[in-house]
């Protein structure tokens, strides 16, 4: 395991995605150019279906395997730029099956690590969303934690960071920052986006960092945007409003490190109790 960095930067780009999946690449790469360039992050993070409209009529249609032609895009721009890109989600096809994938990328352009969003979208709530993820996308089974010259992080997608057991395992596997692509959407958004974010940095006393699409009122899945960071002390320290944008944080595991010790939360954990 490599020894973490005391401090670096980390961007998230919210972008605007569109039916055309040419234009959503060609966005997604202008977008990290310019990350790189007004920021100079170590990190740069997409959103949940960067690629892909959030729909029924979409998953199978963009779906694509790896290589493909979005991956081969994130790993000649982490090799360029010298950067770790988590690239967000795509519709992942094997098989027969369609997964909700987020591919890594580190500096050399090398693919890092694969998550299969685990847990299924599937709610109907009243006077609001109805969407059934689990009729066309399939679940995951494993847990995502890998290394990196930065720190141990984890990924997990969208719904998984619902499930607090998810998240506090990947912490108990030693990972300092939890990255999140996700598309919650106007009734889910509003409710539960910065409370879920902030409690699950609180408790597991992480960076937590959660990449939404921007906002399309046209589309059939309005998604709310405000990506954001969080801090182990569970405060929001950027977000974006609902805009495409482009946001930027610093993590600080010496100030993890100081909260950890001040707040030994994870240490004064009596799990044969519970």
């Amino acid at each position: 395991m490599n020894a973490p960095a005391e401090k670096f930067k980390i961007a998230i780009c919210q972008l605007r995605v569109t039916d055309k999946k040419d234009a959503n690449l060609d966005n997604a790469e202008r977008s990290i150019r310019k990350a790189a360039r007004l920021y100079s992050p170590e990190m740069v993070i997409l959103p949940e279906m960067f690629n892909c409209p959030y729909g029924y009529g979409y998953f199978k249609r963009f779906a694509e395997t790896c290589p493909g032609i979005s991956t081969d895009m994130l790993s000649l721009l982490a090799s360029e730029l010298g950067i770790y890109i988590i690239g967000g989600s795509i519709p992942e096809s094997s098989g027969d099956k369609i997964y909700n994938t987020s591919y890594i990328f580190g500096r050399k352009g090398d693919l890092l690590a694969r998550h299969r969003k685990i847990h299924m979208f599937d709610a109907d709530i009243t006077g609001g969303i109805s969407f059934q993820e689990s009729r066309y996308i399939s679940p995951g089974r494993d847990m995502t934690v890998f290394d990196t010259d930065l720190c141990r992080t984890g990924i997990a997608i969208c719904y998984d960071m619902r499930f607090p057991e998810l998240i506090r395992k990947m912490t108990l596997d030693g990972a300092l920052l939890i990255i999140i692509p996700a598309a919650f959407n106007m009734t889910t958004g509003p409710a539960h986006w910065h409370i879920t974010a902030r409690a699950r940095a609180l408790d597991n006393q992480v960076y937590f960092a959660c990449a939404s699409p921007a906002r399309d009122t046209g589309s059939g899945y309005t998604v709310y945007g405000h990506s954001l960071v969080a801090d182990p002390w569970g405060k929001v320290i950027t977000e974006a409003s609902h805009d495409e944008e482009i946001i930027c944080a610093d993590i600080d595991l010496e100030e993890l490190r100081r909260i950890r010790k001040e707040l030994p939360l994870l240490q004064h954990r009596r799990p044969g109790s519970y």
